[in-house]
């Protein structure tokens, strides 16, 4: 993947990114009073080769002029059929507000679409109020089954007509 957005670069991860990726997480956890926990919730972005590049997923990074704003992805899930989970939207507060996050969320279903998945899963916190709203005037519709301790809501899209 490499596309641009308004003056955002926005590639595949690279092993030399994983320390600025992770950084950019735990800052926008931060900001929102969650927790950052690189061995549960956060042990993908750790180790993006085994949770993503092995299992035919997608970790994205968003580049402005040097610095990494930004992070998306997505991996395969057994909840449902031919199923795959959106993981790690998070964009810091400088870039929000410009359409961003629409836009690789866009771009996040297009490639899951084309990679043959059928269904979307993610899951947020009611306090990302941003991404609730977002995912839900994107067509995903609130369901149960949280399994990460800090979220809250649970969301899934079939992509099928």
């Amino acid at each position: 993947m490499k596309n641009f957005y308004q003056e955002f670069l926005i590639r595949d991860w690279q092993p030399v990114d994983r320390s600025k990726a992770a950084a950019v997480i735990q800052q926008v956890l931060m900001e929102y009073g969650l927790q950052w926990e690189p061995e549960e919730a956060d042990q993908d972005v750790v180790k993006v080769e085994k949770y993503y590049h092995q299992t035919g997923g997608e970790f994205w990074v968003v580049v402005q002029g040097t610095e990494i704003v930004g992070t998306a992805a997505y991996y395969p899930t057994a909840r449902g059929e031919k199923a795959v989970e959106i993981r790690k939207m998070y964009l810091l507060s400088s870039v929000r507000g410009r359409g961003l996050g629409s836009y690789l969320l866009q771009e996040l279903e297009k490639a899951i679409t084309a990679a043959g998945w059928q269904q979307i899963w993610l899951e947020t916190a009611t306090v990302l109020e941003g991404a609730v709203h977002l995912y839900e005037r994107r067509g995903y519709l609130p369901t149960t089954g949280v399994e990460t301790t800090r979220c809250d809501r649970i969301y899934v899209k079939s992509l099928l007509p």
